[in-house]
């Protein structure tokens, strides 16, 4: 969430920071109007609060050398006064609390500002490349989807997935499920390595927590409510990690703490139906290793560059080609002021965005900088060392990586012409040895 006093100071960047993410000249007439109104509305209670204050201490400092002279009937008399002044106090500043309520009402489903070195753009098509990784490989045979390889090895079953859970549920077997677990380990193992603490997460969290990662109110539709409960599924680990430090003060010189977390995620995609949803690619259920980062506020930008880096060395790693973007402003979610979203190579697969053709580059993961605007919705903050008060921390989070699509990347690039797949050469430690996974036999039920 923006700070509402930041806003109102510069209500002339505020509005073209919304025009940059997307909003129309009503929205933003409507948004500032709302805002602008607010605040003429708490400087004029403050004003009065102000005066009041002044008078009751005056009054204080008058009781106090009435005591002095010991004139004590008198020196009542001005308490009896500074009370009702206090009462008085106290009522305003109930209502003051209601107007700091209204701007949380306007704010909260208002997306953080983007940072200056986030490119103009409405779309996808305003992003900016910033490097490219790896050489795609040249095939003697014409490369299938990872669903169309699936059909062919029977390693991954939709239909059963369906038959028991309903659409865009999967089973994966035999080899293929040991990959995914061969996945996971090695993501973990690997980002152990760069100073992230394994953290182990819950799968349900309460609506406070969904409010405080900035996922409540805007994106409801998406997420699994539990039923007759205060409580939801949970989209990603960002939520419950994120959430960890949540209404408390840490010490500046614990700062950054650096958390990756494997867990299951739940979403429901609505509004993605009929679009780009055949395979593992979007599915209710999937898996990732997700990265978090607390950090200073002068540090979060280079955090960023080094999170995203770690992320694309994976891929690296796995000797997967993979490019990275630079998100334009009309691109970025709702939470993020900067983000890079890494993109892995699939020769198999066809994206209609990307020309109907075979071959193209799919999301993998999405590394941002939030600034303050979880932390300061969740209370997340800091106290400097040898300062006064507190700041809010800065949030990062990014995939590190989604591990599904990675189990897509590793299928569609090194499929074989027989439908066997070859394992990773830093994955075969991982898969005990084997260097390939076989299709089932058709005889397998």
């Amino acid at each position: 969430m923006l700070d509402w006093r930041r806003v109102i100071q510069d209500i002339p960047t505020f509005k073209k920071a919304l025009a940059a993410r997307g909003f129309s000249e009503t929205q933003i007439a409507k948004v500032s109007a709302e805002i602008g109104a607010l605040a003429e509305v708490r400087v004029k209670m403050q004003a009065v609060v102000n005066g009041l204050q002044s008078d009751r201490n005056k009054l204080s400092q008058k009781v106090g050398e009435l005591m002095k002279e010991r004139k004590k009937n008198e020196a009542t008399s001005l308490i009896e006064q500074g009370k009702i002044l206090g009462e008085k106090i106290s009522v305003l500043e109930k209502d003051l609390a209601q107007v700091e309520d209204g701007f949380r009402a306007v704010l909260e489903v208002v997306p953080n500002l983007p940072h200056e070195s986030v490119p103009l753009g409405k779309s996808t098509d305003d992003n900016r490349v910033v490097r490219e990784w790896g050489t795609k490989r040249e095939f003697s045979f014409s490369p299938q989807s990872h669903d169309e390889l699936a059909a062919k090895n029977r390693l991954i079953d939709f239909d059963r997935g369906g038959k028991t859970s309903g659409a865009r549920f999967t089973f994966l077997r035999a080899g293929l499920a040991q990959l995914e677990r061969a996945l996971v380990n090695f993501m973990l193992d690997v980002h152990r390595t760069k100073g992230y603490e394994e953290i182990s997460v819950p799968y349900i969290v309460t609506e406070k927590t969904m409010y405080g990662t900035g996922q409540l109110p805007k994106f409801r539709e998406d997420i699994f409510k539990v039923e007759g409960q205060d409580k939801f599924l949970i989209p990603t680990a960002e939520i419950p990690v994120t959430s960890f430090y949540s209404d408390e003060i840490l010490r500046e010189e614990a700062l950054p703490r650096k958390f990756m977390a494997y867990s299951a995620c739940f979403r429901s995609e609505a509004g993605s139906y009929g679009k780009d949803t055949k395979g593992l690619i979007r599915q209710h259920q999937f898996h990732k290793v997700e990265l978090l980062n607390f950090t200073h506020p002068d540090s979060s930008l280079d955090a960023l560059e080094a999170m995203t880096v770690d992320a694309e060395n994976i891929l690296r790693l796995l000797e997967i080609p993979f490019r990275t973007v630079l998100l334009c402003t009309g691109d970025m979610g709702q939470n993020s002021r900067k983000t890079y979203d890494i993109e892995v190579w699939l020769p198999g697969s066809i994206f209609e965005s990307q020309g109907n053709k075979r071959g193209c580059y799919r999301e993998i993961s999405s590394c941002s900088d939030i600034g303050d605007y979880q932390a300061r919705r969740a209370q997340i903050r800091f106290k400097e060392k040898g300062g006064k008060g507190t700041r809010f921390v800065h949030t990062l989070n990014g995939s590190g990586l989604a591990v599904g699509r990675t189990l897509v990347a590793v299928v569609e690039n090194y499929q074989q012409a027989d439908g066997t797949i070859t394992v990773p050469k830093a994955l075969v430690p991982y898969m005990n040895g084997q260097l390939a996974i076989e299709p089932l036999p058709a005889a397998v039920p």
